[in-house]
């Protein structure tokens, strides 16, 4: 073991020759060794080629992070395994997703944080074999093992992120509703979907094209019959303010005359097998093959074919079933085949029921599948189980990069549903396939701060479920509860109850139209405070105990700070017309009813119980913080950035950072960050303001509304060209 000190709070523990997965961007070449320095936290064996490290863990240690993973914000008491699979089934027992993030932070008297550089298999078990240890597994000998010491855990978790690099930075459009379905399989079907959410004035910005536009299941191809001059389609529903997503799967077609095929074919760009043949398994298409993405010669070929469909206007890919996902293989398929006709005209036993069950389940998403195929790495040939985890995190690189050298000062939407630790610079992610069950609103809470923690920042879950049959409640409070999410989408499955939100009750549409129109006004500051995540290497979603140290805040896991301004307290169960919020100081309670005027009301720290009606969105403003907001429209180019309204909450003193920029290029990065500082002071019942712009920004007017802990309501109307303040405006 070498050990190397990155920084006074990180050290570098290298294990053997590890295999180089790229999923930091520091440069790693210029590493010094140190004196030998023992990594007194954990007890560590080796044997037979796997790795085991120990944890002592206290009575009060929290474990958090493990990404995109079932259970709690604390992951104590359960096994996490980072394999990325698909697995739509997402129940409390489920071990592994379509994730694998190696990186957890211990919370306790000491805070540690590590995150474990390794491509193949981990399991974490954390507290469920033995109460007081975390055991980590390793399928492996060669491995960085990173420390972060930190006395503050937030600040641990930043030194992680900063060596991810920067955030993606998707379009502003992008935090715009998405509407999605598997089932939009015709020009005419989406035309109907865009139709209908203007007729009902539903705010919109993107519809997304899942695999029914393509030509037989082929990546890259339109079939025309459905999607007849897809051309002037994508430039037509532009023009009606909807960007079109499609999908983009791993897999690629076996057929001869298929372009992608033949070149990946000719210059042999795909998985191979033992024969160093291209390796066959079966998705959407039936037989496929998968591009090799660890070769950087194939990420620059796939990602060039993203050209196709950004010469028709494209603006934005999901990528898809890269675990990758296998259906089956010839192999899998020939033994269930094999035992099927075994037992055909027999009286089946109880064991060969199950043996015969078994095979088929095991069809699908069978390990066994990665152990067989391979992949090339610096000429070497590979088994793919053994870098299984880096497969979905390569396929997005090589899309970032292609539509980089496509457009490079165009921003486009991008996100995977597969990942590794460090794809959070190229892309955002969904959190998968998941189902309209009440208990997922509460998972998608408790993953997005465990997300953040890994880069991952662009973010969401599918609102109101991607498998199974929404009710109008549960399709309600999913909105409200994904109000503040980046990643802003409704997705669901063919054959499910068709969840778009004016495909239900009147009542049912009007309240999620309020609350879309909720959304776009926010729109201002949930950009803000993205992109200063984004860039400053920061958290946008947080557990109350970053910011609050009190025993409470430390055990709450159905609320999160969203900026630095903001706490959210979604409703996530059945029927419920309430619930408990802990609230840790002194707060701004802001709740929008449905054709009814906002109410706001200072709530006192402690224990309280919030009523709200299903048509009854609240959010609350934290002391001395501000949001900004801006007149909702029916798509993010609509809106009026240059009109403001900030809501705040002042004791004393309040400042801002506004940050803001073209959304569309990646100018960005090369600007200033904050472009507006707003500072309030309170004498009394009065105010003073103070607006500093920082660069060139077209703001004209600012609206205020400001309340102080005794409830006192004040607006008044800001010029910012002459600094002159109307009391008393609306």
């Amino acid at each position: 073991m070498k050990s190397y000190t990155l920084h006074r709070h990180v050290q570098l523990f290298r294990f053997g020759d590890p295999f180089e997965t790229e999923s930091l961007c520091y440069p790693g070449e210029n590493l010094i060794p140190q004196e030998e320095v023992e990594l007194p936290e954990f007890d560590i064996f080796k044997n037979n080629g796997i790795t085991v490290l120990t944890y002592q863990l206290e009575k009060q240690d929290r474990v958090i992070g493990l990404g995109e993973s079932v259970g709690g914000i604390n992951k104590r008491g359960r096994v996490i395994e980072a394999y990325a699979t698909d697995d739509p089934i997402h129940t409390p027992d489920k071990r592994a997703l379509y994730g694998a993030h190696n990186y957890l932070f211990i919370a306790g008297n000491k805070n540690l944080g590590i995150y474990l550089d390794f491509p193949g298999k981990i399991s974490y078990d954390i507290g469920f074999s033995h109460p007081d240890r975390m055991i980590i597994t390793i399928d492996g000998g060669d491995f960085d093992l990173y420390v972060f010491r930190h006395d503050d855990l937030l600040e641990a978790v930043r030194s992680f992120r900063k060596l991810q690099g920067v955030g993606y930075a998707p379009p502003k459009w992008a935090f715009g509703n998405q509407q999605s379905r598997w089932s939009y399989d015709t020009a005419d079907k989406v035309r109907e979907v865009a139709d209908n959410m203007r007729k009902k004035w539903l705010p919109c910005d993107a519809i997304y094209l899942d695999i029914d536009y393509m030509e037989n299941y082929k990546d890259f191809t339109v079939d025309e019959t459905k999607f007849p001059d897809f051309r002037q389609f994508v430039e037509e529903m532009k023009i009606r303010g909807f960007r079109l997503i499609p999908i983009i799967d791993a897999g690629v077609k076996i057929e001869p005359g298929y372009h992608v095929y033949d070149e990946g074919v000719e210059e042999k760009y795909f998985c191979i097998n033992e024969k160093d043949q291209p390796f066959v398994a079966a998705v959407w298409p039936g037989w496929v093959h998968f591009p090799d993405f660890q070769q950087p010669e194939v990420r620059q070929w796939f990602g060039k074919q993203y050209q196709v469909l950004t010469d028709y206007g494209i603006e934005g890919f999901w990528n898809d079933m890269n675990e990758p996902s296998v259906f089956y293989t010839e192999e899998s398929l020939g033994t269930f085949i094999q035992k099927a006709k075994e037992c055909e005209g027999k009286n089946i036993d109880l064991e060969d029921f199950f043996v015969l069950k078994d095979l088929f389940e095991a069809l699908s998403a069978n390990p066994d599948a990665y152990k067989k195929m391979h992949q090339i790495s610096e000429t070497k040939k590979i088994q793919h189980h053994q870098i299984h985890n880096l497969y979905g995190f390569n396929m997005t690189r090589a899309a970032a990069e292609g539509i980089e050298k496509i457009d490079p000062n165009k921003r486009y939407l991008l996100f995977s549903r597969s990942s590794f630790t460090g794809m959070g610079r190229y892309a955002g992610l969904w959190t998968g396939d998941n189902y309209s069950w009440w208990e997922h609103i509460l998972l998608m809470i408790k993953m997005l701060p465990a997300l953040n923690m890994g880069g991952f920042l662009y973010i969401g879950a599918d609102i109101g479920g991607f498998g199974g049959d929404a009710s109008p409640d549960l399709l309600v409070r999913w909105t409200q509860a994904s109000l503040l999410t980046p990643l802003f989408r409704n997705h669901s499955a063919i054959g499910t109850r068709n969840q778009e939100p004016y495909s239900f009750d009147h009542w049912t549409t009007e309240a999620i139209r309020k609350m879309l129109e909720l959304r776009y006004a926010l729109i201002p500051y949930i950009y803000s405070e993205y992109m200063k995540a984004a860039l400053h290497h920061d958290l946008y979603f947080k557990p109350l105990s970053f910011e609050y140290i009190d025993e409470h805040s430390m055990e709450v896991e159905d609320q999160l700070l969203v900026g630095e301004s903001v706490m959210m307290a979604p409703i996530y169960q059945e029927n419920a017309r309430g619930r408990y919020v802990w609230v840790p100081e002194e707060m701004l309670l802001w709740k929008t009813v449905m054709n009814h005027q906002d109410e706001f009301q200072v709530i006192k720290p402690g224990h309280h119980y919030m009523h709200l009606e299903l048509d009854e969105t609240a959010l609350f403003i934290r002391k001395n913080k501000m949001i900004v907001l801006a007149d909702p429209a029916q798509n993010v180019d609509l809106m009026n950035f240059d009109r403001l309204t900030v809501l705040a909450f002042v004791d004393g003193e309040a400042t801002y950072g506004y940050y803001d920029d073209d959304g569309e290029t990646t100018n960005y990065k090369l600007e200033k960050n904050i472009k507006m500082m707003i500072r309030i002071r309170q004498h009394h019942n009065d105010y003073q303001i103070d607006v500093e712009l920082k660069s060139s920004v077209t703001i004209s007017k600012i609206h205020f509304m400001l309340t102080n802990p005794a409830g006192e309501f004040a607006e008044m109307d800001y010029d910012v060209s002459s600094g002159e303040i109307h009391k008393g405006s609306n």
